[in-house]
């Protein structure tokens, strides 16, 4: 009974204070880990917030220098993602910040000789060149091609740089045309980077620049047809177009020439760059200045050949802007008996038919000429076949193929030639 009476006590005992205390402690027991957590995350937030704070003020507060850049502070504050800017060069040129996936991409961009051409074009054009002239050569598995314009120029002490990657003078004005997206700073680094030999023969600050391009054709390849000139004619909207041709070195310069009309493009044999240039700066700059120039390095690139007395100066200064020239040639050139070029332009280009004040003649047929090529190609076999008798009676042979350009009424023939010694 007593133990009864002590179990029936025992069970009317309130059961609330044991139970409550018993689950408040174990409820404690469970969740103290769990502010402790949440107080050390807190923590950890408030030390790199504050290692965050003390490197922006430090950064802010910390005194430049004179050797402090505004791009290293710049750099110290932002990100550098928003930094377009790597590195000052000096004179105008920058290192771009771009991707690592560019860097490999602009390598691939190169695929033949074609598309080097279309990038040095491309790249006089963005130093705001109005004249390019293009010597174009080829000696076994060996293409040599100068450019030679009349842009910005290049200092001395950034002919190298210049073949970097991300190298460029366009911070803000990188350009998108037919070719694609132009001003990376990539172009020269990818022909570098795909030829036998790129470097700048001869520039400075608003001189303009020579640079001189060497590819192997064995490992960078190119069209098999390098002589034949493309047709061109009219669309009906009356633009000029590149028509039939093989998309060779000649066709990408016609291509450019077109696209960009207010740029002068020559193309031609070293010989006949050397006797261009000589010709057009004699044309342009004064006898006196010319007599009395002692040192030719103080004129523009383009026009140093103009100032040489006698033809081994000539030589020397034709092989400075890398084209390669005889003291034969060179005294041909000083006595103008070599051959100049015409602007591309003016050798694709039907020539302009005077304004008639007269009423329009409805009748007259307007129908443009097309000719295919395999006809080209017999036509030309068939020239080259006939200027064999010319060749044997008069002692010169014919310099690569002739040159047909056909018009919307004429077909135009040029042979170049070569004298026997």
């Amino acid at each position: 009974m007593g133990a009864a009476l002590s179990c029936r006590g025992a069970l009317r005992r309130p059961p609330a204070r044991v139970c409550t205390g018993q689950r408040l402690s174990a409820a404690h027991s469970r969740l103290c880990g769990v502010p402790q957590v949440l107080r050390d995350f807190k923590v950890a937030a408030r030390q790199a917030k504050g290692r965050a704070v003390g490197r922006r003020f430090c950064a802010r507060l910390a005194p430049m220098t004179d050797n402090d850049s505004l791009l290293r502070f710049v750099s110290s504050v932002a990100n550098d993602a928003h930094v377009k800017v790597e590195e000052t060069l000096g004179d105008g040129f920058v290192r771009l910040n771009i991707s690592e996936a560019e860097r490999r991409q602009a390598k691939h961009d190169i695929r033949g000789v074609e598309d080097v051409v279309v990038e040095l074009l491309r790249n006089s054009r963005d130093a705001h060149a109005r004249r390019i002239f293009i010597a174009n050569a080829r000696e076994g598995d060996l293409r040599t091609m100068t450019f030679v314009d009349d842009g910005v120029g290049v200092p001395a002490h950034l002919h190298d740089r210049i073949f970097e990657p991300r190298v460029t003078s366009k911070l803000e004005t990188m350009v998108t045309d037919k070719w694609g997206v132009h001003g990376r700073g990539m172009a020269l680094f990818s022909v570098r980077s795909n030829v036998a030999e790129a470097r700048v023969a001869a520039s400075d600050a608003h001189k303009g620049m020579a640079l001189v391009v060497v590819s192997d054709t064995t490992t960078l390849p190119e069209r098999a047809d390098q002589s034949t000139w493309p047709t061109v004619s009219a669309g009906e909207d009356g633009r000029v177009v590149v028509g039939t041709g093989p998309h060779n070195v000649v066709r990408k310069v016609v291509e450019f020439a077109l696209e960009h009309p207010e740029v002068e493009v020559f193309l031609g044999s070293p010989t006949e760059i050397v006797s261009t240039l000589s010709s057009l700066a004699r044309a342009e700059l004064d006898s006196a200045r010319l007599l009395f120039c002692d040192d030719p390095e103080r004129l523009a690139v383009w026009q140093r050949p103009a100032v040489c007395a006698d033809a081994a100066d000539l030589v020397a200064i034709a092989e400075s802007l890398g084209l390669a020239i005889s003291e034969r040639t060179a005294h041909r050139v000083l006595a103008a008996e070599a051959p100049t070029l015409e602007p591309v332009l003016s050798v694709v280009m039907p020539a302009a038919e005077p304004a008639d004040e007269r009423r329009p003649d409805i009748y007259r047929d307007r129908r443009g000429l097309r000719v295919h090529h395999s006809d080209l190609d017999a036509f030309r076999r068939s020239l080259e076949d006939a200027f064999d008798v010319l060749g044997e009676r008069y002692y010169v042979h014919l310099k690569g193929e002739p040159r047909v350009t056909v018009g919307r009424d004429t077909i135009t023939v040029r042979f170049d030639v070569e004298k026997e010694d």
